[in-house]
């Protein structure tokens, strides 16, 4: 009689035990666990849990629960989201007993924790001007929801974190009986700093774009002045998180952080090695060159991909180092040739803030073998170099995302793909490097294979 749906990404932590808590919910037949590419051992896991488990056809978490909706078999739908451990007893019975008796066809959560930042600080101020009569929702952004499948069909989901608010407007919008339920006490995590901005800025967006897209706009240029205002406020409080962070670190991954390179690892361990040495011979043009060398994961499945980078040692002390430097105010990420899958699989290791790589496609958590060559790593009026691809258009893309300064920036790496970003960060740093014009021309020469000698220059 019931779906649950559990939108998933990297939720091996919990992922057992939501299933299991969802499977013995009264009148639940169905639990459908939406993976959006997970790197670690959620989809194992789930399946191994006894979930039916499908891969989400884009990213986001509103594609995955739109992708869990098409293919639930029931009319009745519950999400639970997949880091929560444990959940009152009764969560899913409290948000589908409303509607099972005809009092509700849309049921929202609420639950004992104080309401998180980006509630009160843009989501109520913001609804309190467009929407005021969902202001009797204590935590309008909870996720842990249930409804008729047929309404859900009726809306557009967002794929960002607006998506929770923009479904409770929609729902408004289209008359649905809406009704929140307290399901107990429950702690879930935080969103870290990084995601603050970003998440205040969809949720804001989501909401104004209701606004202005209703049969009845409900903004005037009054309110809007209004809206100028929270703005400012939002953005002096996030201010106050953000001054101290105005610093950068950016690694290579292949033979900087690994000791050996992941492709050249991966094809040694398929037998495909002198497939990749007859492409590398033969390819000049770099775009053309990483298509084809990507062709040679095709069929492989990401588990087997994210098992050979964990094979190759990283280097000792990295997680501390890389510890200590967000703790003295830096930024800290990868910035590679690789692909995304095994940079951001590394970056979860080592507690980084961010990776950028080559985007590997996947269907059904199977390589197809193509790549997309992101947009961040081509030639842009702002490059510093006459490149068409190079790691340093990410370099300045990161500086200009965090408003860092080139010269409070700290650029580390070993090959000719990593000389233009040495060379043009306030700091290049040549670690481990056998290439001469490498070393010539970074401002440091690490030979050991430590970091440790960063945090001395790292101030």
């Amino acid at each position: 009689m019931i779906t649950v749906i559990i939108p998933t990404l990297n939720e091996e932590e919990h992922i057992a035990n939501v299933i299991s808590f969802a499977k013995k919910q009264p009148n639940v037949t169905e639990v459908i666990v939406v993976d959006d590419k997970s790197l670690d051992r959620t989809v194992h896991i789930a399946r191994q849990n006894g979930a039916r488990v499908i891969t989400s056809t884009k990213l986001g978490k509103g594609a995955s629960m739109k992708d869990g909706i098409l293919c639930s078999s029931n009319e009745i739908i519950a999400f639970l989201d997949g880091d929560i451990d444990p959940y009152p007893h009764y969560t899913v019975k409290l948000l589908t007993d409303p509607i099972l008796k005809g009092e509700a066809e849309f049921v929202k959560s609420s639950f004992s924790r104080n309401a998180g930042r980006v509630t009160e600080l843009v989501a109520k101020p913001l609804l309190s001007i467009f929407f005021p009569e969902l202001l009797r929702f204590n935590q309008p952004l909870s996720g842990m929801i249930a409804g008729k499948k047929s309404l859900f069909q009726k809306l557009d989901f967002r794929d960002d974190y607006g998506v929770d608010i923009s479904i409770l407007i929609d729902m408004y919008l289209l008359n649905t009986r809406i009704k929140e339920v307290e399901i107990g006490y429950l702690e879930n995590k935080s969103k870290p700093w990084q995601a603050l901005g970003k998440m205040s800025k969809e949720v804001a967006q989501a909401i104004i774009m209701k606004a202005s897209s209703s049969k009845n706009p409900r903004y005037n240029f009054e309110e809007l002045g209004a809206l100028n205002e929270i703005r400012s406020q939002m953005e002096f409080a996030l201010e106050n998180h953000l001054g101290e962070l105005n610093k950068l670190v950016v690694f290579d991954m292949d033979n900087t952080i690994l000791r050996g390179r992941f492709i050249d690892t991966c094809t040694e361990a398929f037998g495909l090695r002198e497939d990749l040495m007859n492409i590398r011979s033969s390819e000049t043009d770099v775009i053309a060159l990483t298509k084809r060398i990507a062709t040679l994961l095709k069929g492989k499945t990401i588990n087997e991909l994210i098992t050979i980078a964990d094979s190759i040692p990283i280097v000792n002390g990295t997680k501390e180092i890389v510890s200590e430097l967000k703790n003295r105010g830096y930024i800290v990420g990868i910035i590679s040739d690789s692909y995304d899958c095994i940079t951001n699989h590394i970056r979860i290791k080592l507690g980084m803030d961010f990776s950028l790589s080559n985007e590997l496609e996947f269907s059904k958590s199977i390589c197809t073998g193509e790549v997309k060559v992101p947009s961040f790593l081509f030639s842009n009026p702002n490059s510093l170099c006459k490149h068409s691809i190079c790691k340093t258009n990410a370099l300045i893309n990161v500086l200009e995302k965090y408003n860092i300064k080139r010269e409070n920036s700290i650029a580390i790496g070993d090959s000719l793909n990593d000389l233009c970003m040495i060379k043009e960060a306030g700091l290049g740093i040549a670690f481990c490097s056998k290439d001469e014009l490498v070393n010539h021309h970074a401002d440091v020469v690490i030979s050991a294979p430590t970091f440790a000698e960063i945090l001395n220059l790292a101030k």
